[in-house]
């Protein structure tokens, strides 16, 4: 069995997969002290994972029926991500790997969102997959278990930033993308024209101008107008988003003429989205939701292909944008 833990980020995550990439336990504890900021404050988070980090790794060998005895391989989430939530992932990680002579398998974050698609499934490569998330965006030829090669990014802002964002000019509160989609659930995604960088070269993506169109629109229509077509706006914001998802994945599965798609990132539990891609006419792979946003259960999938160290005690983390995405 493997023990993945995941910290990257706001959500403290344990899991226990096995080697045959069966998820046994997959816990998130979420903190839910960042609504007040507005966003996600690197310091707090860190704090909290030292706090719950323990508990949630007890609790997933609970759920899986497991003790450490069990354990043979120890995962973690390596890198990208905020430097202080990753180090106390990766500190737990090292104590319990040498404390019962492990070997421990270092994890990049991003092949975890691929590799979810790996778990309790028979979606094997190779596969056009779709990564979007708060921090990151892009597109990727997948062509084994093992890694990926990226054909697109964002130039600017990730899909996740910009559902965020765009719920903070609507006075939404956080997080942004959820409480975003529950209100364009009323409203209509015809009513406002929004850009979606059409004229973007290639499969690379950008959602700054998109932001600021909205920017403006909530300006020019003024706080009572822009108050009662909240529900509009929303909605057409959305739609502007999936639709330049949705643009760009046509353009991989053309150009690289594959037929099978996966997606994946907290973006992907996005409803409208998981329906855009559903009409694109191929094989479609979407994790369940649960295994959409940030999670160890992925990270466990991943170390699955990752060659694991037996001599760790240097291990470094990286932040976002330190390496590649």
């Amino acid at each position: 069995m493997i023990l993945a833990i995941e910290t990257s980020c706001d959500d403290t995550c344990a899991a226990v997969v096995t080697a045959a990439g069966a998820m046994r336990s997959n816990v998130i504890s979420s903190q839910g002290v960042h609504d007040r900021y507005g966003g996600v404050v690197p310091e707090v988070a860190a704090r909290h994972h030292l706090a719950l980090v323990n508990d949630v790794v007890d609790d997933a060998l609970a759920s899986a029926g497991a003790t450490l005895d069990d354990v043979e391989l120890v995962a973690v989430t390596q890198w990208p991500g905020l430097v202080g939530a990753l180090l106390v992932g990766v500190a737990t990680a090292k104590g319990i790997a040498s404390a019962r002579g492990l070997p421990l398998a270092p994890v990049d974050h991003l092949q975890g969102h691929v590799a979810a698609n790996f778990l309790d499934a028979s979606f094997d490569p190779p596969f056009l997959c779709l990564i979007a998330s708060g921090g990151h965006t892009f597109l990727a030829r997948v062509e084994d278990h093992a890694g990926y090669v990226v054909l697109g990014r964002t130039l600017d802002d990730a899909a996740g930033e910009a559902f965020d964002k765009g719920a903070r000019l609507l006075g939404l509160p956080y997080p942004g993308g959820p409480a975003l989609e529950r209100l364009a659930a009323d409203g209509d995604p015809g009513a406002f024209d929004f850009p979606i960088a059409a004229g973007v070269p290639g499969l690379d993506f950008s959602f700054a101008g998109l932001k600021t169109s909205l920017l403006y629109k909530v300006r020019d229509l003024g706080e009572a107008e822009s108050e009662a077509r909240r529900a509009d706006l929303a909605a057409s914001y959305q739609h502007a988003i999936v639709e330049a998802l949705a643009l760009r994945v046509e353009r991989g599965l053309r150009d690289t003429r594959l037929e099978r798609l996966a997606i994946g990132g907290g973006v992907a539990a996005n409803g409208p989205l998981r329906e855009r891609m559903a009409g694109l006419g191929v094989e479609l792979h979407v994790p369940e939701r649960a295994l959409c946003t940030d999670n160890a259960a992925m990270i466990g999938s991943a170390a699955r292909w990752v060659t694991p160290l037996t001599e760790y005690g240097d291990l470094d983390v990286y932040a976002s944008g330190e390496r590649g995405l």
